[in-house]
């Protein structure tokens, strides 16, 4: 299949990649955990682990078998597959493997894997890992397709959005298993419990709309980012496809187009 693109990642950033291509013809499959962490599940092709089906803006993805995943594709559906190790890639030789994971970190991809290979935001570098990195850092560069060398260094702050940056993002208070009280689309106070760790409440600490929660009974560690506020209160916006992935989707693209054409000449 020349136009098969593997995306490793099917959170909201990769979805918004994957929208993207799939739109402009290409044949997508997307590999995650068993148990994906996803916050933004209601833009998130992730979600389809849980349910079997998601459907963003139009675009049906559905967990897939790995013996399904060419009867998905004739479908034109997306196929998510419980796949961490990508195992698919070898499987199925696609045109080109973009790393979406956003780990921060390569934990595995080779620019060997494909013909086009991506990486998404820090931790590849451009020319020695993967053909192109796609630059994930709120601001002038986002979204940038870069050839030679690396991402802008994570810095362990989030983007702002409304002035705000850390205060938005709700972490787990301690390690155990999370359970919302709040939902995504609800609108919460400064002070409000979203839910619980265990015993322990987790506290929104600015007001705005809850863009994103992690699923229930989900176990998590220590800090990990378990819920999202929004301060900008536009609940539609929880149902889209952010202005973030929008941009990497189109740098993804870029890059695939690029290396096409410049290996024909």
């Amino acid at each position: 299949m020349k136009q098969l693109v593997i995306i490793k990642g099917a959170g909201d950033l990769a979805t918004g990649i994957a929208h993207r291509l799939f739109r402009s013809g290409f044949s997508i499959v997307m590999t995650e955990i068993a148990q994906p962490t996803v916050v933004r599940s209601t833009v998130a092709f992730a979600e389809s682990i849980f349910s079997g089906k998601m459907i963003v803006e139009e675009v049906v993805a559905v967990k897939t078998e790995m013996a399904e995943i060419l009867s998905a594709l004739c479908q034109r559906k997306i196929a998510v597959v419980v796949d961490p190790q990508g195992i698919v890639v070898n499987k199925l030789k696609p045109l080109a493997v973009v790393d979406a994971i956003v780990a921060k970190k390569n934990i595995g991809t080779q620019i060997s894997d494909a013909p086009i290979v991506i990486g998404v935001g820090p931790g590849f570098t451009a020319g020695h890992d993967v053909h192109a990195v796609i630059e994930s850092m709120r601001g002038h560069y986002l979204g940038r397709v870069i050839t030679t060398g690396q991402a802008i260094a994570n810095t362990g702050v989030p983007g702002e959005i409304a002035g705000h940056t850390t205060k938005r993002i709700l972490r787990a208070p301690c390690a155990g298993i999370f359970s919302a009280v709040a939902r995504i689309g609800d609108e919460v106070l400064a002070g409000d419990i979203v839910g619980y760790v265990n015993q322990q409440p987790v506290i929104a600490q600015i007001t705005g709309i809850l863009r994103g929660v992690l699923h229930d009974q989900l176990a998590v560690s220590f800090g990990m980012k378990i819920g999202d506020i929004d301060p900008r209160c536009m609940r539609e916006h929880c149902f889209s496809i952010s202005d973030k992935a929008r941009a990497i989707g189109g740098g993804v693209l870029e890059a695939i187009l690029f290396h096409q054409n410049h290996s024909q000449e």
